[in-house]
Protein backbone atom coordinates (compact mmCIF):
# COMPACT_ATOMS: atom_id res chain seq x y z
CA UNK A 1 0.00 0.00 0.00
CA UNK A 2 1.23 3.33 -0.71
CA UNK A 3 1.60 5.70 2.09
CA UNK A 4 -0.17 9.48 2.52
CA UNK A 5 3.26 11.38 2.01
CA UNK A 6 2.48 14.42 2.73
CA UNK A 7 2.45 16.90 5.91
CA UNK A 8 -0.99 17.34 6.17
CA UNK A 9 -3.39 16.42 3.77
CA UNK A 10 -7.59 18.28 3.18
CA UNK A 11 -10.60 16.62 4.48
CA UNK A 12 -11.27 15.35 1.16
CA UNK A 13 -7.50 13.73 0.40
CA UNK A 14 -6.76 15.99 -2.08
CA UNK A 15 -3.56 17.31 -2.67
CA UNK A 16 -2.28 20.81 -3.88
CA UNK A 17 0.95 18.85 -6.10
CA UNK A 18 1.46 15.23 -7.09
CA UNK A 19 5.59 14.39 -7.51
CA UNK A 20 6.00 11.48 -10.52
CA UNK A 21 9.53 10.91 -10.41
CA UNK A 22 12.37 8.01 -10.73
CA UNK A 23 12.96 6.96 -7.03
CA UNK A 24 16.51 5.52 -7.81
CA UNK A 25 17.66 8.88 -9.39
CA UNK A 26 16.13 11.69 -7.09
CA UNK A 27 14.40 10.47 -4.03
CA UNK A 28 17.17 11.03 -1.13
CA UNK A 29 18.33 13.88 -3.03
CA UNK A 30 16.38 16.35 -5.27
CA UNK A 31 12.89 15.16 -4.69
CA UNK A 32 13.07 14.71 -1.18
CA UNK A 33 14.25 18.66 -0.62
CA UNK A 34 11.48 19.88 -2.83
CA UNK A 35 9.01 17.87 -1.01
CA UNK A 36 9.81 19.06 2.43
CA UNK A 37 9.96 23.09 1.13
CA UNK A 38 6.73 22.07 -0.47
CA UNK A 39 5.31 21.36 2.44
CA UNK A 40 6.74 23.74 4.52
CA UNK A 41 4.56 26.55 2.51
CA UNK A 42 1.64 24.63 3.02
CA UNK A 43 1.98 23.01 0.01
CA UNK A 44 -0.19 19.73 0.80
CA UNK A 45 2.11 17.32 -1.66
CA UNK A 46 1.64 13.38 -2.95
CA UNK A 47 4.93 11.30 -3.20
CA UNK A 48 4.63 7.60 -3.40
CA UNK A 49 6.22 5.49 -0.67
CA UNK A 50 9.35 3.75 -1.69
CA UNK A 51 8.15 0.43 0.02
CA UNK A 52 5.29 0.54 -2.78
CA UNK A 53 5.09 -2.32 -4.40
CA UNK A 54 5.18 -2.33 -7.91
CA UNK A 55 2.65 -4.21 -9.84
CA UNK A 56 1.82 -4.26 -14.17
CA UNK A 57 -0.33 -0.82 -13.54
CA UNK A 58 -0.04 1.51 -11.04
CA UNK A 59 -2.44 1.32 -8.06
CA UNK A 60 -5.86 2.59 -7.64
CA UNK A 61 -4.36 4.77 -4.22
CA UNK A 62 -1.93 6.30 -6.73
CA UNK A 63 -4.17 6.57 -9.42
CA UNK A 64 -7.08 7.92 -7.06
CA UNK A 65 -3.82 11.04 -5.41
CA UNK A 66 -3.49 11.91 -8.94
CA UNK A 67 -6.82 12.52 -10.03
CA UNK A 68 -7.13 14.55 -6.65
CA UNK A 69 -4.25 16.33 -7.32
CA UNK A 70 -4.50 20.16 -8.64
CA UNK A 71 -0.80 20.20 -9.98
CA UNK A 72 1.50 17.76 -10.56
CA UNK A 73 5.43 17.87 -10.82
CA UNK A 74 7.17 15.34 -13.64
CA UNK A 75 10.84 15.46 -12.32
CA UNK A 76 12.88 14.30 -15.54
CA UNK A 77 15.92 11.92 -14.91
CA UNK A 78 18.07 9.95 -16.76
CA UNK A 79 16.59 7.09 -16.40
CA UNK A 80 12.39 7.86 -16.20
CA UNK A 81 11.85 6.39 -19.41
CA UNK A 82 13.21 3.46 -18.01
CA UNK A 83 10.90 2.70 -15.32
CA UNK A 84 7.28 1.75 -17.13
CA UNK A 85 5.48 2.39 -13.70
CA UNK A 86 7.04 6.55 -14.17
CA UNK A 87 5.45 6.05 -17.69
CA UNK A 88 1.87 4.67 -16.82
CA UNK A 89 1.91 7.55 -14.21
CA UNK A 90 2.89 10.27 -16.42
CA UNK A 91 0.04 8.87 -18.88
CA UNK A 92 -2.56 9.28 -16.09
CA UNK A 93 -1.50 12.26 -15.66
CA UNK A 94 -1.68 13.82 -19.45
CA UNK A 95 -5.17 11.73 -19.34
CA UNK A 96 -5.86 14.38 -16.22
CA UNK A 97 -4.55 17.02 -17.66
CA UNK A 98 -6.98 16.86 -20.66
CA UNK A 99 -9.94 15.37 -19.10
CA UNK A 100 -9.43 17.49 -15.55
CA UNK A 101 -7.83 20.64 -16.01
CA UNK A 102 -4.89 19.96 -14.08
CA UNK A 103 -1.68 22.00 -14.73
CA UNK A 104 1.58 19.59 -15.50
CA UNK A 105 5.08 21.01 -14.59
CA UNK A 106 8.01 19.36 -15.89
CA UNK A 107 11.34 19.87 -14.13
CA UNK A 108 14.17 18.50 -16.46
CA UNK A 109 16.78 17.16 -13.76
CA UNK A 110 20.09 16.68 -14.95
CA UNK A 111 18.87 16.09 -18.88
CA UNK A 112 18.45 18.43 -21.69
CA UNK A 113 15.01 19.02 -22.37
CA UNK A 114 15.79 18.18 -26.45
CA UNK A 115 16.67 15.01 -24.92
CA UNK A 116 13.69 14.41 -23.46
CA UNK A 117 11.33 15.93 -25.87
CA UNK A 118 12.81 14.10 -28.52
CA UNK A 119 13.33 10.78 -26.63
CA UNK A 120 17.21 10.49 -27.48
CA UNK A 121 20.14 9.17 -25.78
CA UNK A 122 18.72 6.84 -22.24
CA UNK A 123 15.36 8.11 -23.37
CA UNK A 124 15.54 6.37 -26.83
CA UNK A 125 17.78 3.39 -25.68
CA UNK A 126 14.85 2.91 -22.49
CA UNK A 127 12.04 3.02 -25.14
CA UNK A 128 13.76 0.50 -27.49
CA UNK A 129 13.85 -1.71 -24.73
CA UNK A 130 9.75 -1.45 -24.06
CA UNK A 131 8.82 -1.94 -27.38
CA UNK A 132 10.12 -5.38 -27.49
CA UNK A 133 8.17 -6.68 -24.35
CA UNK A 134 4.91 -4.33 -24.62
CA UNK A 135 2.51 -3.53 -27.23
CA UNK A 136 2.84 -0.82 -29.77
CA UNK A 137 -0.07 0.92 -28.66
CA UNK A 138 0.97 0.91 -24.87
CA UNK A 139 4.46 2.24 -26.26
CA UNK A 140 2.94 4.79 -28.36
CA UNK A 141 0.87 6.19 -25.53
CA UNK A 142 3.95 6.77 -23.46
CA UNK A 143 6.21 8.24 -25.90
CA UNK A 144 3.43 10.87 -26.84
CA UNK A 145 2.85 11.29 -22.83
CA UNK A 146 6.15 11.94 -22.48
CA UNK A 147 6.61 14.39 -25.73
CA UNK A 148 3.66 16.43 -24.20
CA UNK A 149 4.98 17.32 -20.85
CA UNK A 150 8.14 17.80 -22.01
CA UNK A 151 6.83 20.63 -24.01
CA UNK A 152 5.59 22.15 -21.65
CA UNK A 153 7.38 25.32 -19.79
CA UNK A 154 9.60 24.45 -17.08
CA UNK A 155 12.92 24.49 -15.00
CA UNK A 156 15.96 22.76 -15.70
CA UNK A 157 18.61 21.77 -13.68
CA UNK A 158 21.79 21.33 -14.41
CA UNK A 159 24.49 19.67 -12.54
CA UNK A 160 26.99 22.09 -11.84
CA UNK A 161 24.29 24.86 -10.20
CA UNK A 162 23.12 24.72 -5.87
CA UNK A 163 19.69 22.82 -6.11
CA UNK A 164 18.32 25.45 -3.36
CA UNK A 165 17.94 28.27 -5.54
CA UNK A 166 15.93 26.19 -8.21
CA UNK A 167 13.54 24.51 -5.21
CA UNK A 168 12.96 28.07 -4.09
CA UNK A 169 11.74 28.96 -7.54
CA UNK A 170 9.29 26.09 -7.91
CA UNK A 171 7.94 26.60 -4.69
CA UNK A 172 7.32 29.81 -5.04
CA UNK A 173 6.02 29.61 -8.73
CA UNK A 174 3.36 26.84 -7.33
CA UNK A 175 2.44 29.27 -4.44
CA UNK A 176 1.80 32.03 -7.39
CA UNK A 177 -0.42 29.86 -9.56
CA UNK A 178 -2.32 28.21 -6.23
CA UNK A 179 -2.98 32.35 -5.63
CA UNK A 180 -3.70 32.61 -9.40
CA UNK A 181 -6.44 29.23 -9.08
CA UNK A 182 -8.12 29.92 -5.63
CA UNK A 183 -9.73 33.49 -6.59
CA UNK A 184 -12.57 33.66 -4.50
CA UNK A 185 -15.72 34.82 -6.18
CA UNK A 186 -17.77 34.80 -3.13
CA UNK A 187 -17.77 38.45 -2.99
CA UNK A 188 -17.13 39.25 -6.70
CA UNK A 189 -20.45 40.75 -7.71
CA UNK A 190 -22.05 39.63 -11.11
CA UNK A 191 -18.89 38.59 -12.08
CA UNK A 192 -20.10 35.12 -13.56
CA UNK A 193 -22.33 36.91 -16.38
CA UNK A 194 -18.95 38.72 -17.00
CA UNK A 195 -16.67 35.58 -17.14
CA UNK A 196 -18.99 33.96 -19.96
CA UNK A 197 -19.17 36.88 -22.06
CA UNK A 198 -15.04 37.12 -22.28
CA UNK A 199 -14.68 33.26 -22.74
CA UNK A 200 -16.99 33.57 -25.26
CA UNK A 201 -14.09 36.28 -27.22
CA UNK A 202 -11.66 33.89 -26.37
CA UNK A 203 -13.10 30.91 -28.31
CA UNK A 204 -11.06 28.20 -26.04
CA UNK A 205 -12.16 25.43 -28.44
CA UNK A 206 -10.71 26.98 -31.75
CA UNK A 207 -7.08 25.48 -30.39
CA UNK A 208 -5.27 26.46 -34.30
CA UNK A 209 -5.29 30.20 -34.08
CA UNK A 210 -4.32 33.14 -31.80
CA UNK A 211 -6.35 35.35 -30.86
CA UNK A 212 -5.79 38.82 -28.72
CA UNK A 213 -8.33 40.25 -26.65
CA UNK A 214 -8.79 43.51 -24.91
CA UNK A 215 -10.55 44.06 -22.06
CA UNK A 216 -11.30 47.97 -22.11
CA UNK A 217 -12.84 50.48 -19.78
CA UNK A 218 -12.29 53.72 -17.05
CA UNK A 219 -10.61 52.63 -13.83
CA UNK A 220 -12.40 51.12 -11.00
CA UNK A 221 -14.55 49.21 -13.89
CA UNK A 222 -13.56 45.88 -12.46
CA UNK A 223 -11.16 44.84 -15.78
CA UNK A 224 -8.04 43.47 -13.65
CA UNK A 225 -10.51 41.36 -11.42
CA UNK A 226 -12.30 39.80 -14.46
CA UNK A 227 -8.86 39.23 -16.44
CA UNK A 228 -7.61 37.41 -13.23
CA UNK A 229 -10.43 35.44 -12.71
CA UNK A 230 -10.84 33.99 -16.61
CA UNK A 231 -6.97 33.25 -16.12
CA UNK A 232 -7.20 31.05 -13.06
CA UNK A 233 -9.83 29.18 -14.90
CA UNK A 234 -8.43 28.85 -18.06
CA UNK A 235 -4.89 28.53 -17.09
CA UNK A 236 -4.24 25.05 -16.99
CA UNK A 237 -5.17 24.68 -21.09
CA UNK A 238 -2.53 26.29 -21.63
CA UNK A 239 1.61 25.12 -21.80
CA UNK A 240 2.61 28.00 -19.89
CA UNK A 241 1.06 31.09 -18.23
CA UNK A 242 1.93 34.84 -17.30
CA UNK A 243 -0.01 37.50 -15.53
CA UNK A 244 1.97 40.68 -16.28
CA UNK A 245 0.80 44.44 -14.42
CA UNK A 246 1.78 46.99 -16.27
CA UNK A 247 3.91 49.36 -13.58
CA UNK A 248 2.05 53.03 -13.67
CA UNK A 249 6.03 54.61 -13.02
CA UNK A 250 6.82 55.87 -16.90
CA UNK A 251 7.69 53.74 -19.88
CA UNK A 252 11.76 53.99 -20.17
CA UNK A 253 13.50 51.29 -22.08
CA UNK A 254 14.47 50.23 -18.51
CA UNK A 255 10.88 49.68 -17.87
CA UNK A 256 10.49 47.98 -21.18
CA UNK A 257 13.41 45.51 -21.15
CA UNK A 258 12.34 44.26 -17.42
CA UNK A 259 8.43 43.60 -18.29
CA UNK A 260 10.39 41.86 -21.12
CA UNK A 261 12.70 39.78 -18.43
CA UNK A 262 9.41 39.58 -16.75
CA UNK A 263 6.85 37.60 -19.49
CA UNK A 264 10.36 35.37 -20.27
CA UNK A 265 10.79 34.80 -17.06
CA UNK A 266 6.75 33.69 -16.12
CA UNK A 267 6.44 31.77 -19.44
CA UNK A 268 9.62 30.04 -19.72
CA UNK A 269 10.36 30.07 -16.30
CA UNK A 270 14.30 31.28 -16.83
CA UNK A 271 15.23 33.83 -14.50
CA UNK A 272 18.60 34.78 -16.13
CA UNK A 273 17.15 35.78 -19.53
CA UNK A 274 19.96 37.49 -21.25
CA UNK A 275 18.28 40.33 -22.48
CA UNK A 276 20.44 43.54 -23.18
CA UNK A 277 18.04 45.72 -25.11
CA UNK A 278 14.74 45.86 -26.12
CA UNK A 279 14.98 44.55 -29.50
CA UNK A 280 16.99 41.79 -28.31
CA UNK A 281 13.99 41.19 -26.35
CA UNK A 282 11.38 41.43 -29.17
CA UNK A 283 13.25 39.02 -30.68
CA UNK A 284 13.42 36.52 -28.12
CA UNK A 285 9.59 36.45 -27.46
CA UNK A 286 9.30 35.44 -31.11
CA UNK A 287 12.05 32.92 -31.18
CA UNK A 288 11.27 30.94 -27.38
CA UNK A 289 7.24 31.86 -27.48
CA UNK A 290 6.87 30.92 -31.31
CA UNK A 291 5.70 26.98 -30.55
CA UNK A 292 4.06 27.51 -27.27
CA UNK A 293 0.81 27.82 -26.32
CA UNK A 294 0.87 30.67 -24.03
CA UNK A 295 -1.69 32.33 -21.95
CA UNK A 296 -1.01 36.03 -21.50
CA UNK A 297 -2.29 38.57 -19.73
CA UNK A 298 -0.90 42.58 -19.85
CA UNK A 299 -2.32 44.39 -17.34
CA UNK A 300 -3.46 48.32 -17.76
CA UNK A 301 -1.35 48.70 -20.83
CA UNK A 302 -1.43 52.46 -21.01
CA UNK A 303 1.54 52.98 -23.70
CA UNK A 304 1.62 51.40 -27.53
CA UNK A 305 5.16 50.81 -27.65
CA UNK A 306 4.50 48.33 -24.23
CA UNK A 307 2.53 46.35 -26.59
CA UNK A 308 5.22 46.35 -29.65
CA UNK A 309 7.50 45.09 -27.14
CA UNK A 310 5.67 42.80 -25.30
CA UNK A 311 2.98 40.89 -27.83
CA UNK A 312 2.68 42.94 -31.24
CA UNK A 313 2.15 40.19 -33.53
CA UNK A 314 -0.13 37.34 -32.96
CA UNK A 315 2.85 35.00 -34.96
CA UNK A 316 4.71 35.31 -31.85
CA UNK A 317 2.96 32.95 -29.57
CA UNK A 318 2.39 29.36 -30.73
CA UNK A 319 -0.98 27.81 -32.05
CA UNK A 320 -3.66 28.05 -29.48
CA UNK A 321 -2.35 31.14 -27.30
CA UNK A 322 -4.32 33.30 -26.21
CA UNK A 323 -3.27 37.46 -25.18
CA UNK A 324 -5.55 39.41 -22.47
CA UNK A 325 -5.03 43.29 -23.22
CA UNK A 326 -6.74 45.61 -20.13
CA UNK A 327 -6.50 48.77 -20.84
CA UNK A 328 -8.43 52.15 -20.32
CA UNK A 329 -7.17 53.07 -24.01
CA UNK A 330 -9.38 51.97 -26.93
CA UNK A 331 -7.23 53.03 -30.06
CA UNK A 332 -4.29 50.75 -28.30
CA UNK A 333 -6.62 47.44 -28.70
CA UNK A 334 -7.19 48.98 -32.75
CA UNK A 335 -3.53 49.43 -33.31
CA UNK A 336 -2.66 45.65 -31.94
CA UNK A 337 -5.87 44.58 -34.35
CA UNK A 338 -7.52 42.85 -31.68
CA UNK A 339 -9.99 39.75 -32.26
CA UNK A 340 -12.42 40.86 -29.68
CA UNK A 341 -13.23 43.75 -27.23
CA UNK A 342 -14.82 43.18 -24.25
CA UNK A 343 -16.35 46.63 -22.73
CA UNK A 344 -16.35 46.54 -18.96
CA UNK A 345 -19.37 47.47 -17.77
CA UNK A 346 -20.43 49.19 -14.69
CA UNK A 347 -23.15 47.22 -11.93
CA UNK A 348 -26.90 47.89 -11.99
CA UNK A 349 -28.08 49.47 -9.80
CA UNK A 350 -28.88 45.94 -7.40
CA UNK A 351 -25.72 44.24 -7.94
CA UNK A 352 -24.80 48.06 -6.92
CA UNK A 353 -26.56 47.46 -3.73
CA UNK A 354 -25.24 44.35 -2.66
CA UNK A 355 -21.43 45.02 -2.95
CA UNK A 356 -22.37 48.12 -0.67
CA UNK A 357 -23.89 45.88 1.72
CA UNK A 358 -20.98 43.30 1.69
CA UNK A 359 -18.26 46.18 2.38
CA UNK A 360 -20.57 48.09 4.51
CA UNK A 361 -21.92 45.72 6.67
CA UNK A 362 -20.21 42.54 5.43
CA UNK A 363 -24.31 41.60 4.93
CA UNK A 364 -26.16 41.64 1.21
CA UNK A 365 -28.86 43.53 3.57
CA UNK A 366 -28.35 46.98 5.67
CA UNK A 367 -30.30 47.55 9.54
CA UNK A 368 -32.90 49.87 8.91
CA UNK A 369 -31.49 52.90 10.18
CA UNK A 370 -28.50 52.61 7.53
CA UNK A 371 -30.82 52.10 4.81
CA UNK A 372 -31.83 55.51 3.30
CA UNK A 373 -28.17 56.32 3.62
CA UNK A 374 -27.02 53.11 1.92
CA UNK A 375 -29.06 53.94 -0.65
CA UNK A 376 -27.58 57.80 -1.43
CA UNK A 377 -24.07 56.16 -0.99
CA UNK A 378 -25.03 53.81 -4.27
CA UNK A 379 -26.43 56.68 -5.67
CA UNK A 380 -23.40 58.46 -5.83
CA UNK A 381 -21.33 55.71 -6.83
CA UNK A 382 -22.67 55.54 -10.12
CA UNK A 383 -22.21 51.34 -10.92
CA UNK A 384 -18.46 51.75 -10.72
CA UNK A 385 -17.19 48.58 -8.35
CA UNK A 386 -13.98 50.01 -7.27
CA UNK A 387 -15.88 53.62 -5.84
CA UNK A 388 -18.99 51.45 -4.11
CA UNK A 389 -15.90 48.70 -2.83
CA UNK A 390 -14.09 51.38 -1.22
CA UNK A 391 -16.96 53.78 -0.18
CA UNK A 392 -18.44 50.74 1.65
CA UNK A 393 -15.28 49.66 3.10
CA UNK A 394 -14.46 53.05 4.81
CA UNK A 395 -18.14 53.08 6.14
CA UNK A 396 -17.81 49.55 7.56
CA UNK A 397 -18.70 50.27 11.58
CA UNK A 398 -19.62 53.70 11.15
CA UNK A 399 -21.93 55.56 13.15
CA UNK A 400 -25.02 57.41 11.29
CA UNK A 401 -23.33 60.52 12.12
CA UNK A 402 -20.21 59.35 10.44
CA UNK A 403 -22.07 58.60 7.32
CA UNK A 404 -24.01 61.60 6.81
CA UNK A 405 -20.99 64.06 7.02
CA UNK A 406 -18.95 62.32 4.80
CA UNK A 407 -21.90 62.11 2.32
CA UNK A 408 -22.16 65.92 2.60
CA UNK A 409 -18.54 66.04 2.15
CA UNK A 410 -18.89 64.12 -0.76
CA UNK A 411 -21.70 66.40 -2.44
CA UNK A 412 -20.04 69.43 -1.44
CA UNK A 413 -16.69 68.60 -2.58
CA UNK A 414 -16.41 67.47 -6.39
CA UNK A 415 -12.78 67.95 -6.42
CA UNK A 416 -12.65 66.04 -3.39
CA UNK A 417 -9.14 67.18 -1.66
CA UNK A 418 -10.58 67.43 1.32
CA UNK A 419 -11.17 63.68 1.62
CA UNK A 420 -8.64 62.01 -0.04
CA UNK A 421 -6.45 61.89 2.89
CA UNK A 422 -9.21 60.72 5.17
CA UNK A 423 -10.52 57.81 2.82
CA UNK A 424 -6.75 56.94 1.64
CA UNK A 425 -6.01 56.21 5.18
CA UNK A 426 -8.67 54.59 5.96
CA UNK A 427 -9.12 51.93 3.33
CA UNK A 428 -5.68 49.51 1.03
CA UNK A 429 -7.62 51.24 -1.96
CA UNK A 430 -6.27 54.13 -3.61
CA UNK A 431 -10.26 56.38 -2.50
CA UNK A 432 -9.76 59.64 -4.74
CA UNK A 433 -8.90 57.27 -8.03
CA UNK A 434 -12.18 55.68 -7.22
CA UNK A 435 -14.40 58.49 -6.54
CA UNK A 436 -12.64 60.14 -9.44
CA UNK A 437 -14.16 57.39 -11.83
CA UNK A 438 -17.55 58.27 -10.60
CA UNK A 439 -16.95 61.93 -12.20
CA UNK A 440 -15.15 60.89 -15.32
CA UNK A 441 -18.25 58.14 -15.84
CA UNK A 442 -20.93 61.45 -14.94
Amino acid sequence: MASMSTEKATSSSSYDVFLSFRGEDTRYQFTDHLYHALNQKGIYTFRDDDKLQRGESISSELSKAIEESRFAIVIFSREYASSTWCLKELAKIVGCRKEKGMTVLPVFYNVDPSHVRNQEETFAEAFVAHEERFKIEEVKEWRDALREVANIAGWTIPANRPEVEFIEGIVKDILNKLSDTSVDTRELVAIDSRVEKLKLHLDMENTDIVRIIGIWGTGGMGKTTLARVVYGMVSNQFDACGFIPIVRDGLGKHNLLQLQKTLLNQLLMERDANIHDVDTGVQMIKKRLGQKKILLVLDDVNELEQLKKLAWKKEWFGPGSRVIITTRNKKLLVEVEADGIYEAEGLNYDESFRLFNLKAFRDEHPTNDYQELSHAFVDYADGLPLAIEVLGSFLFKRSIAEWKSHLEKLKESPEREILNVDYKSATDVDYKSATDGVYRRK
